[in-house]
C-alpha cells in the first residue's frame, strides 16, 4: 500500500494558483525529510521543494519565490502552495520522502495554460 496520496491538481491559467495536498497514512512527516517532486512529459522527475524534520525548506531555482511547502503534522498532511504558475510548471506532482523513498503514488496532474 502506498502510504502517500496526492491531490489538488487541475487546470489553471498562467499566473494562477493551486494548492496541492499530500496525505500520509501514519505519522510520516514528523520523522522524515519530505519533498514535492514533479515530472513533466518527456522529462525526468525532479525535486522542486523539500522540508526537513525541523521545518527548514528548500526550493529549486525554477520555483523559488513562487512555491511554498509546508506541513500539518497533526493532520498527517503536507502542502505545496503554488502561485504565479507558468506553463512550464505543467507536470504530474508527487510527494515522497527525500531519502529512502516509498513506492511512488499516482501523483496529481497540474496543467498551466498560457
Amino acid at each position: 500500500q502506498v502510504p502517500l496520496v496526492e491531490s489538488g491538481g487541475g487546470l489553471v491559467q498562467a499566473g494562477g494558483s493551486l494548492t496541492l495536498s499530500c496525505v500520509a497514512t501514519g505519522t510520516i512527516f514528523s520523522w522524515n525529510d519530505m519533498g514535492w517532486y514533479r515530472q513533466a512529459p518527456g522529462k525526468q522527475r525532479e525535486l522542486v521543494a523539500s522540508i526537513t524534520i525541523n521545518g527548514q525548506t528548500n526550493y529549486a531555482d525554477s520555483v523559488k519565490g513562487r512555491f511554498t511547502i509546508y506541513r500539518d503534522n497533526a493532520k498527517n498532511t503536507m502542502y505545496l502552495q503554488m502561485d504565479s504558475l507558468k506553463p512550464e510548471d505543467t507536470a504530474v506532482y508527487y510527494c515522497n520522502r527525500v531519502f529512502n523513498k516509498f513506492l511512488w503514488g499516482q501523483g496529481t496532474l497540474v496543467t498551466v495554460s498560457s
